[in-house]
Formats: C-alpha cells, structure tokens, sequence
C-alpha cells in the first residue's frame, strides 16, 4: 500500500509572506516552480499577526532544505521582496499554533451557537405548547357562544322587567355587545344537537373564531363562567329568589297575574307539579321554555359524546329532542326548570369542560413527545 507522498523525507514545506494582496495561487505557482519541483501552493484566507497575507509552497525531491530556503528568500515578486521561511523555523511554527488557536475558538465558538440555538428552540416549542393549551377548542368555544347568550338573555330579561334595575341595564349592555342574538343562537345549537353524533362533530356553531375579538382563549371561559356564578349568586324580592326565578316569575305575570306566585311555587316545590292540569304559556314564557329545551338538548349532547353520566346521559338526550313539534304547556315549563335544575346538580357542564381540558393535554402530550 503506497503512503501518502507528502509523508516522504523528500517533501519540503516553506512559509511564505509579503507579497502583494491581488496575488492569485496561479501567479505564485509560476514564481514558485522555477526554484524546484513544486507539488503545492496554498494562500490563507487570514492574515498573519503583522497584518500580512501568507501562504505555504511544498517542493517534492528536496536534498538540501537550507540551500532551497536560501534560494527562495528575498526573491522579487510584484515589486516586492518574498520572505520565505521553512515551515518548522523562523516562528512558523507559531503561526500554526495561531492557526490551530483560531480553530479551535471557532469550534467552540459554534458549538456555543448550536446549543443557545437549540435551547431556544426549546424554549419556542415550550411557548408553542403553552399558547396552544391555553385557545379553546371548536366545542370550547361554542360553550363560550352559549353562555354568553344565556348571560345576555337574562340580564335582557332582567332589565326589560325592573328585576335588579341597578345592574341589569350595564350588564346585559355588556353581554348582548357579545352575544347580540341569543334566543336564535340557542335554539339553533339545540337544532344541531338533535342530530346523530357524526352531525353534531360535523356543526360548527362558531364558523371562524378569527373573526370574533378576544375569543377562542380561556379568559373568555373564565369571563362566563364569573358571569354566570354572579347572575345565580343575585337574590330579589327580599331575597328570596334567584333572578332567573324572580324572571319566570314576572313572566307569568304578563299572563295571568293571580298564578305568578303558584307557578314558582309549583316549579321549585319537591314532587310531580304536574298533577295541574296544563294552560297554555304567553309567547314569552313559551320562548323562554324553547330556549332552556335548546340548552338542555344540547348539553346532554355532549355530555353523551363525552361519556358523562352515559345511562342519564342517552335517556335525557332522547327525552329533549322529543319535546320539539309541538307549543310548550306549563308542563313543558316545568320540565324545563327541573332539567337545569338536574343538569346543575349533576355538574354538567363543568365536568364537560375538565373532559374538554383532559383531551387537550394528552394531545399535547402526544405532540410533545413527537418533537423530541
């Protein structure tokens, strides 16, 4: 096996400086090989520590290495005098040291660079991830939608019927701003949820949350969530009813004023109400009832597609999307006040959104492990 011929005892190398800056490898090659048998010629990219470009010539058949040194110092090149040096006298040794140096800052220069870059990296896939976890779902958000029409149904309500007059106005100014059409965005949902499971993944509620401001992120669920604890926490008529009863109760007074008080009484007392024989509702009290029939067809939708209470869960959603067809009765009514009145008990829709939460995190979860 033949060495490499640069390993020969034959082989010379020279150090080479002050020669002008627009010198090519090729000029100095023709300078070069009138002195020998010139094998290699190299010019660095840097400069030495005096500022000056510098090269290396290696000659092959070299006998005397004193004599050539001799011979190519001081030779005119460009005007001006080369000075050449064997690569292993005269401090070249320290210009290779220097070299080496360069290097190897250089290396760890870069190495430096790829770990700040990687740990930024990091970092972005860490922000990534938490910017992520913190937007809703499509299904998250169309409970925001809800809620806020709840809210601004209400307080409308509330407002329109003198119940808690010294807020209601600002508050159901604040919600409606959010929410500007809440009986037809209730019902339609409830519509939607009437469907088979594919239809209800199907329905978009919320067709683009980019075109709705400040939506699509867990603030706007904390926001209805302190919105709905504080419309529950209101008491009126010396404290003895919630707002939302104190509404059904003023509605029922537009209708027959002599019933309000039995109506309320029959609603919240425990038992079948329904041993009354059913009248019919105002247009009001009747819209009110497709609205909570809306509401409750829909959460018991997703809380069956969620698993939640299945065995309730399936028979309840029967139950709602029986109800559509026909006028609402006080029965129907009834119902109605009874199936929030279950729904809130059970805690469903608060359980709907730690099942929402629990599903975001392990596909975070599964993303995370993918990127490492």
């Amino acid at each position: 096996m033949r060495g490499n011929w640069r390993d020969c005892q034959d082989v010379a190398s020279f150090y080479f400086t002050r020669f002008p800056d627009n010198a090519t490898e090729t000029d100095l090659w023709h300078h070069f090989k009138k002195m020998g048998n010139l094998q290699e010629i190299f010019i660095s990219k840097k400069r030495n520590k005096n500022g000056k470009k510098y090269g290396f010539a290696r000659f092959r058949g070299v006998n005397d290495v004193y004599l050539l040194e001799k011979k190519l110092d001081n030779t005119m090149f460009g005007g001006a005098a080369l000075k050449n040096a064997k690569d292993s006298k005269d401090g070249v040794d320290k210009e290779i040291t220097s070299l080496q140096a360069e290097i190897e800052n250089a290396k760890v220069e870069t190495e430096a660079a790829v770990r700040q870059l990687n740990g930024a990296e990091s970092e972005v896939k860490a922000l990534r991830s938490m910017t992520q976890r913190m937007i809703l779902t499509q299904k998250e958000m169309e409970e925001v939608v809800l809620k806020r029409c709840w809210l601004a149904r209400y307080w409308g309500l509330a407002a329109k019927y003198g119940i808690c007059a010294d807020v209601a106005v600002s508050k159901y100014e604040l919600w409606s701003s959010l929410a500007p059409l809440p009986f037809e965005v209730v019902v339609s949902a409830g519509q939607k949820a009437k469907g088979d499971d594919a239809t209800e993944k199907r329905s978009k509620l919320v067709p683009d949350l980019n075109d709705l401001t400040g939506e699509g992120n867990i603030e706007s669920m904390l926001s209805v969530e302190m919105g709905l604890k504080e419309l529950a926490s209101l008491k009126v008529f010396f404290k003895y009813l919630k707002v939302e009863d104190a509404i059904v109760r003023a509605l029922a007074q537009q209708r027959r004023p002599n019933s309000a008080r039995q109506l309320v009484s029959d609603i919240k007392s425990p038992g079948d109400p329904k041993f009354m024989e059913a009248f019919e509702l105002s247009p009001e009290e009747s819209e009110d009832v497709l609205f909570k029939e809306a509401w409750l067809t829909y959460f018991w939708r997703r809380a069956k597609a969620h698993g939640i209470e299945e065995d309730i869960a399936k028979e309840r959603l029967r139950f709602w999307i029986g109800r559509s067809g026909h006028s609402p009765t006080s029965h129907d009514a009834v119902d109605a006040e009874q199936g929030l009145s279950e729904l809130r008990k059970l805690g469903i829709e608060h359980r709907l959104w730690e099942a929402s939460r629990k599903e975001v995190d392990q596909d975070f979860t599964i993303a995370r492990k993918l990127l490492t």
